[in-house]
Parts: C-alpha cells; structure tokens; sequence
C-alpha cells in the first residue's frame, strides 16, 4: 500500500523487480520496536538434533545429574577442588556416525525471506498433501486410525457430493466424487456408506469416473505398435570411411572421393592444374633445374 504514495512509483516498481533484490523489513513503518511484541512470551528450550540425541548423549548427562544430587557438600567442595575428568565417554564410531553419516541440514531461510515477528509460529504447509489425513486429524474427527482407514469416507463428503469438488484443487482425486471408492465399499447413508455418487438426470457421473467405468475401457484398448528403440546416431570408425570411396547422396549424385563434383557436373578443380606427387621445395635443386646447370659458389 505504500508504492501508490512513493515518490517516483515507476522507479519504485522497476527496483522491485529488479532480480536478486531483497525487500525492506515491514517493521519499519510499525509504531512498536522491533521484536517488543514478543515480550512476556515464554521461550521453548533448546531441542538437540536428531542426530545427536542418537548417541544417548542426553541419557549420559542425566544419570551423571542425578548422581551429582545425591552427593553431600563435603563430596561436592572436594569435587571442586579436584575434579575429575572423562567422565562422559562416548564411543568415537558413534560420534563419527553422528557427524558424518546422520547429519542433517538444519532448516535455512531463502535468498530474500526476510524475519519477522511470529513467523517461527505459522504452519508449514508445504509437506502438507490436500487430501492425505493424518492421524491426529483422524482422531480429531473421530474417525479409525489403522490399515483400514481408508475405507471410512469423511464427514465432507455428502456436502462435496452436494455442491461439487473445491474449486482450489481441480485436479483433486476424491474417492465417491471424482474417482472410484475402495474396494468392499457401497455407496449410501448408513454407518460407514458413502453417500449418493453425484450423477445427472440420464445417470452420467457429474465430475468424473466415479464408478470406475473408464478405467477398464482405457484397459481394453489395444496398445500401439511398438516404437524401435535401437540406437541410429552412431559414428562410423576411420577405417570405415577410408575403404569407402564412393558415397551416393539422396539426389542419386555419385561423389568420388578424391574430388568434389558439383551438381551442374563442373569439378571443383580447374582443367590443366594437377597435383603432383612429390613436392621439392629445396631451393637449389628447383633453381639447379631451372637453369641447367649448377650454381656457382661465391669467390
């Protein structure tokens, strides 16, 4: 909202969309200081990776904490005064392991995503999947949890049925919609039925093969001939191209191979100019010939 009362907007719009460019933090225009929102929140503790928490690291320093407890001062201020080292040994395969085989990455911002306040707290979407249910979303709807979860539809269902498929996800299968149920199911509405497939008045589903009719006709259809897959872009070796002397081209031109011949028939080579076999570039000898004698030495 602030680009229609900047100052030159075109210039404004032109720099935005300038590539690699990084936008200016939105708290700059807040009334508030940056991150005062946040005050009073209480903040989770550190969490140790996955990895790391595979070495028993945790349950090591928990057991040396609990025994640290039960020790009187006395034992505590000669602890001070002498301590005592190696007392947490891990195996080194195991922490080899854990820095160079389970590592992960942590979770890094793009190029351009910025910080804000609460952003830690939004929901990350991006593995979600529409249509797959989870199990706490399973119970939460108090639908069954296990190997035949499937074969319970869910609540929206009958209103999909009624009003159509969301229009954000027009691709969406959805069994007792747009596609076929599981097999064992029936359609209808008692405990556990899946409503009234969408059809129209000649009995033609609405918005797609929700009987799995389609299916076995696209099965039915014979397949195409089979396409050659042999490899046909390979080069021919050397000795290959030297023992062939005569190709002849599309046109039914014959091209030798110790000259180009044009297809108007004029050789590319003048009448008269030959190319001799042997070429003496000694400069005595072609002059020696010349002149029919040899040339004298110089006094």
């Amino acid at each position: 909202m602030h680009d229609v009362t900047a100052r030159d907007p075109k210039l404004l719009v032109q720099l935005k969309a300038h590539r690699n460019t990084v936008p200016v933090p939105r708290h700059w225009c807040f009334k508030r200081k940056y991150l005062q929102g946040k005050r009073g929140i209480e903040k989770p503790p550190f969490d140790l990776p996955d990895f790391i928490k595979k070495t028993g690291i945790m349950e090591m320093r928990a057991a040396l904490q609990e025994k640290e407890d039960q020790r009187t001062l006395k034992a505590k201020m000669r602890e001070r005064a002498r301590p005592k080292l190696g007392k947490i040994d891990i195996d080194y395969q195991k922490l080899h392991d854990a820095f160079f085989k389970w590592q992960t990455k942590p979770r890094m911002s793009i190029h351009g995503d910025l910080y804000y306040e609460g952003k830690e707290f939004e929901i990350r979407l991006k593995k979600k999947k529409p249509g797959d249910l989870s199990e706490e979303l399973r119970t939460a709807l108090g639908m069954p949890v296990g190997p035949n979860a499937n074969k319970v539809p869910p609540p929206w269902l009958i209103a999909m049925q009624r009003y159509g498929p969301p229009p954000s996800y027009p691709n969406l299968k959805i069994p007792g919609l747009n596609a076929p149920i599981p097999d064992g199911c029936s359609f209808g509405y008692h405990a556990g039925g899946w409503g009234k497939p969408p059809v129209d008045e000649t009995g033609r589903p609405l918005y797609g093969d929700v009987f799995g009719i389609q299916g076995q006709d696209y099965q039915s259809v014979p397949e195409e001939e089979e396409v050659d897959r042999t490899i046909w872009g390979e080069l021919e070796s050397e000795s290959e191209e030297e023992s062939e002397e005569e190709e002849e081209d599309e046109t039914g031109l014959v091209t030798p191979a110790e000259g180009l011949i044009t297809p108007s028939g004029i050789t590319s080579i003048p009448a008269g100019m030959e190319t001799p076999e042997i070429i003496e570039l000694r400069k005595r000898k072609i002059e020696s010939e010349m002149e029919g004698s040899e040339t004298p030495g110089v006094a």
